[in-house]
């Protein structure tokens, strides 16, 4: 079954906002995908929220059948949120 994305945030300086939808069953890159949510154990992860005003903050929903999570992050450039970072950059380009 293929998995449902949604990966929407903005914020910061800029003040842009940006909105993403993919479907792994649709997208040639969607097995890779679907196995780094694996690999972040995306439907147990927490990320802490950082403090702080004028970071761009992120919420990344996976839909997987009937398992449905979401992660929140802030792009503030720390390890905590390194892993987040780097999805949503692959979900940018396969967008």
């Amino acid at each position: 079954m293929a998995m449902k994305i949604t990966a929407t945030g903005g914020g910061g300086f800029s003040g842009r906002a940006e909105h993403y939808e993919l479907d792994t069953g649709r997208i040639e890159q969607g097995a890779a995908l679907e196995a780094l949510l694996r690999d972040l154990d995306f439907f147990a992860a927490a990320p802490p929220q950082p403090v702080g005003a004028d970071i761009g903050r992120w919420a990344i929903t996976v839909a997987d059948g009937a398992r449905e999570h979401t992660v929140r992050f802030a792009e503030d450039g720390s390890a905590d949120s390194a892993p987040w970072q780097s999805l949503l950059s692959q979900l940018r380009n396969l967008a």
